[in-house]
Order: structure tokens, then sequence, then C-alpha cells
């Protein structure tokens, strides 16, 4: 069997080696002969397939994305070929969610507000979105929830609708899929008429998709009106992004949300399990098999720990400002898609250990993310 992988993702010759060989490509420049006697291929968002890509394609049996999203890949055009698909939905949730928990931490230092305070809206309440409501609701933050799209068949959450969160939200987060048209489209939810409705001084991040929100209406807004705090880590037209927008946001980032160690390995693993149910044969490998142990991998926290601490420990393992620095400084010099390629180690929260005092310490900690050890006598 012959597999040809995206470069840039993590752990397919350690997977994938026992069931053919392995050959790397580029990413954004897939081309159509490329493919010749390719049995299976495995791709990330940057890669777009329709039946021009695959035109010389004449073993292909399998694709897999290691992301949620699909909307760079034609699925019709794939069942058409007898090609199975699969992505790899809830694969780097945890990952964006801390990048949310990480940045809300940052403005809290800079802005001098109390985390519990805000009232954070999340649009979007998917594999992504239900956790960060999750660790959100650790710290003692209120959340508005809005997915019209869930809201059909899930009842588990108290829903509410777009513009009731636009106009009650201190925070926005977006993780929604990009849907183009239809009832559910969100391709510009975020735009000149919405952007008069949000409160003064609110803050809007975006970890989804880059056409969710129009930079151009953004840039304007933010060139006009100063008490918005923008966080992007997506952007329209990458990797060709207004570079005038970043200047104006608080924090930006190369579209890193969701690449931790962890939330990278864990998408290659599932396209891995995926392939070895079409070829029948049994997996060997699981991802505890290669994360390695962290620098930092266990601390001790005391009964004193209180809201302060809370914003150094999840720091200790993700600062998103080191992001926001990377790309200021190295964007016109290095380009977008090498700040992505190269972009340094970063893990979740669960690669470190907390032995807490109390049991209440031992609870929260573990919703927000962290792994907590064992540890005697719990008040």
């Amino acid at each position: 069997m012959k597999i040809l992988a995206d470069q840039n993702m993590p752990l397919v010759e350690a997977y994938f080696s026992h069931l053919g060989d392995v050959e790397r490509f580029d990413g954004r420049h897939l081309k159509p002969e490329q493919l010749h006697d390719v049995d299976a291929l495995l791709i990330r968002s940057v890669t777009t397939i329709n039946d021009a890509v695959l035109a010389k394609a004449n073993k292909l049996k399998f694709i897999g994305t290691a992301t949620i999203g699909m909307d760079h890949v034609d699925e019709a055009c794939l069942e058409a070929r007898n090609i199975r698909f699969t992505n790899a939905p809830g694969c780097n949730a945890v990952a964006v969610a801390e990048y949310v928990i990480s940045t809300l931490c940052a403005l809290a230092q800079q802005q001098h507000f109390a985390l519990a305070d805000k009232v954070v809206g999340i649009v979007g309440v998917g594999n992504i979105g239900s956790r960060l409501h999750k660790k959100l609701t650790a710290l003692g933050i209120k959340t508005l929830l809005c997915d019209p799209f869930v809201a059909q068949t899930e009842s588990e959450y108290p829903f509410v609708s777009y513009e009731t969160l636009l106009a009650q939200a201190d925070v926005i987060s977006f993780h929604v899929p990009l849907v183009k048209d239809g009832p559910f489209s969100t391709r510009h939810l975020l735009n000149e008429t919405t952007l008069k409705s949000i409160k003064d001084n609110a803050i809007v991040i975006n970890a989804s998709r880059g056409d969710v929100i129009d930079n151009q209406a953004l840039l304007a807004h933010l060139e006009q009106e100063n008490t918005l705090t923008a966080v992007l880590d997506v952007w329209e037209n990458e990797p060709n992004i207004a570079k005038s927008l970043l200047q104006l946001v608080k924090f930006g980032s190369v579209h890193i949300a969701g690449h931790t160690l962890e939330g990278k390995a864990r998408g290659t693993e599932m396209l891995y399990h995926a392939l070895c149910q079409l070829t029948g044969d049994l997996p060997r490998y699981q991802l505890s098999d290669f994360l390695p142990t962290p620098a930092i991998s266990h601390i001790k926290i005391t009964e004193t720990f209180c809201a302060s601490d809370i914003i150094n420990l999840v720091h200790s393992v993700y600062d998103v400002r080191r992001d926001h620095g990377l790309m200021t400084q190295l964007l016109d010099l290095k380009g977008f898609d090498y700040l992505r390629k190269h972009y340094p180690t970063r893990r979740e929260f669960s690669a470190l250990t907390i032995e807490c005092a109390t049991t209440s310490q031992a609870q929260m900690l573990e919703q927000l993310g962290f792994n907590i050890g064992t540890r005697k006598n719990l008040i």
C-alpha cells in the first residue's frame, strides 16, 4: 500500500508504516500526478480535494483529513469515485478550548478584570464549544450558548438566539464550521451590521474559520472603534491575510489554536484507526505510546490557591501571547505557512499533573482539564 501524507502531520510514519510505504507532500500544493498509484491520502485543511485534483488517482481508496472541518473536501466527488472518506471530529477540540482559556487569562491580566465577572457567548456548541462551556463553568464563568443547528435535536443546553448573545455577552467566541449557504450559513456571521449589535468593551475571539468574520468589516470597525478587543487565530484568505488587521487585533496567531502535540497526534490516530478498519488490520499503537514527558509534569498546590494562581497555572502550560509575538515579529520575514509548519511544541493542560490540597480544588482543576494526582487527606 502507498500512503501519501501531508508533510506537517505528526507521527504518520510511527502509526502507518506497518500498513504500507509512507511518502510526504506539501499540503498546499498537491498535484494530480502525485496521486498516481496512491492507495491512501492523509490531508489537513490546507488541501482542497475535488475532481481536478483526483484526475490521476487510479488506485485511491481512502482519504482522511486530520481536521474537524470538511469544507475543503468535495464529498460528492469522493462518493462518485467510491473513495472512503473520514475526518477527525473532536481531535483538537480540547486544544482550541484551551486556546480560548489562555486568551481570557491573558486579557484578564492586561485589562484588569476578574474572569468570573465576564459572560462568555459561545457560537457553535459542537465538540469544541461544549468543551469550552465545561471549562468556563469550572472557572465560575457564565456562558450563553447559541447553535440553531444543534438546538434542533439537542435539549441539554439552554440555547439563546444569536441576536441575544451579541447583545448580552462580554466575550463572543466562535466555534462553528464554515457553511457558505442555506439556513445555517456561518459565512460572515460577524459583519458590518452585526458588529454594531455587540456590547461596548466586548471581546471577540475567532478560532474557527476565517470567513466566519468579515475581516474588512472588522478592520473598518477597529479603525473607528477603540473599545472592541479582537483576537484572531483564523483569517480570511489565508495565508495571504490582511496585515493591516493584524496590527489592530489584541492577539493574532497563524491558525494554530488546535495545534497541541496531543491534538495533532490525536487526529493522526483517528485516521489510523479508520484506515485499519478499511483494510482489516488490527491497530498496533495508541497515542500514549508516543507522547513525551513534558519538562514540567508535576506540581503541588496549597489551600491558599486562588483565582490569580489559576491564571499562572494555565500560562505555565500555554500562554497565547507567545504565539502573538511570533506572528507579529516573523510574519513578514518568514510567512504564514512557515510559522504554521514550524510552530513550537505545545501541550494540553492534561500534560500537567497537579496534587491538590482540597477536594474542591481537585474537582475544579480536573474539569478545567488538568490531570489530578493522588494526595492523601484532601480537605
